[in-house]
């Protein structure tokens, strides 16, 4: 009884993985460029502004390196799902949010736009049930910007409806002597 195994053939290259190994590298030229670009008084003795960024660029070229070595090992999805098509009707509604969120951002506020992505995302997803997207997208884009906004003090895109609800908070702390 003999046994004699087939020689395995090498694995191809993963060409999706590769192209997001290599986008997520320039990805990370780009951490690198402008973190190099951010002055650093000599007041600070060890940490300074450009600590978690290159932190993060540490992250992201590791992350990239290893991408770009699943795709030369054949990538990380088994064969059979390889095999399964780009639903490409879905990646067209996703894309379709993110440009909506670009463009209605500056006109519409951040939270509007957010909402309209949302909505178009999850459509793409499959979601059939827009109003209870549009109310939990309405519910996390607000919950964003306030955290932004208020916690942070970074303005993420004020809109109308940014506006007025912080006319309504103003005069209840206003109200209540804060």
């Amino acid at each position: 009884m003999s046994t004699t195994s087939q020689p395995s053939a090498p694995p191809r290259l993963a060409v999706p993985e590769l192209l997001v190994g290599i986008g997520l590298l320039a990805c990370t030229g780009a951490v690198a460029w402008q973190t190099l670009a951010i002055p650093v008084s000599p007041l600070y003795s060890k940490v300074g502004p450009t600590v978690f960024p290159y932190i993060t660029m540490v992250g992201l070229a590791v992350l990239s390196l290893l991408l770009i070595l699943a795709a030369f090992r054949g990538g990380w999805q088994p064969e059979e799902e390889k095999e399964t098509p780009t639903d490409w009707k879905a990646m067209g509604f996703v894309v379709l949010g993110l440009i909506a969120n670009l463009l209605l951002i500056r006109p519409l506020g951040f939270t509007a736009a957010s909402v309209v992505m949302f909505v178009l995302v999850c459509f793409g997803f499959g979601s059939k049930r827009t109003l209870r997207d549009a109310l939990l997208g309405l519910i996390l884009a607000l919950a964003a910007y306030f955290g932004f906004a208020r916690a942070l003090g970074v303005n993420i895109g004020a809109g109308f409806i940014e506006n007025q609800l912080n006319t309504v908070i103003d005069a209840i702390i206003g109200a209540f002597g804060g």
